[in-house]
């Protein structure tokens, strides 16, 4: 049974309808989880998500992408993330059978991994692919970093300046020779950071996740620019 957020109760609102109803999609970001928090919905699984690829667009696939759900409780602390790979894949199997619609849910899996590792990210990014069964596309990594304390920083607790680390630079080398992607999640004061990583290796596709993250709370509030 789908149980609502306030975040559904808040959309119910406003109805639309669609612009273009036979235009085919492929929603590019969304997260699976089962757990309880106070703004989100507590089941987001399979079930949940095709009800909303089904309010009336044409959503013909999904892509999943890393939030922290199901990571395993044993083994290597830097192979744990693969749990969320392989919950992610099952979920994607069961809507690859067809019987659960058309529309094919988690068809490409965004996991994460610590590119902090350097060099030796590459046995955690392989492990990655194989338990993707042919749809891990890359992985996303929490920057978002900000000195003032009324803002939250990302639940990994990252540094000031991630994107411009030797450390983190050695790991993210090792994304283009295995065709991955890197989606990065940071505040708009770090954009900067995001255009030095990507000149620095146009070999690999870098995806801006949140419009950059606007901030418009604490000392950016009521601030335009």
């Amino acid at each position: 049974m789908t149980e609502h957020s306030k975040n559904h109760d808040w959309l119910a609102l406003t109805v639309e309808e669609p612009l273009e109803p036979g235009l085919p999609i492929c929603d590019p970001h969304h997260h699976l989880w089962d757990r309880r928090a106070g703004r989100v919905a507590p089941r987001y699984l399979l079930d949940e998500v095709l009800e909303d690829a089904g309010a009336g667009h044409n959503v013909v696939s999904t892509v999943f992408i890393e939030c922290g759900a199901m990571l395993k409780t044993d083994g290597p602390e830097a192979l744990r993330p693969v749990g969320e790979t392989e919950f992610v894949n099952g979920i994607a199997a069961m809507s690859a059978s067809g019987l659960y619609g058309k529309t094919r849910i988690a068809a490409g899996i965004i996991g994460t991994a610590s590119l902090r590792m350097g060099s030796a990210v590459g046995a955690v990014l392989d492990a990655q692919i194989a338990a993707g069964g042919g749809r891990f596309r890359g992985i996303r990594l929490g920057a978002a970093w900000d000195p003032d304390p009324s803002i939250p920083n990302h639940r990994t607790v990252p540094p000031e300046h991630l994107f411009l680390r030797d450390d983190f630079r050695a790991g993210f080398a090792q994304l283009a020779p295995r065709q991955l992607t890197f989606e990065a999640w940071c505040y708009h004061r770090q954009i900067p950071d995001v255009t030095a990583l990507a000149r620095a290796y146009p070999g690999t596709t870098i995806i801006l996740n949140h419009f950059g993250g606007p901030l418009g709370i604490g000392p950016y509030a009521g601030k335009e620019k």
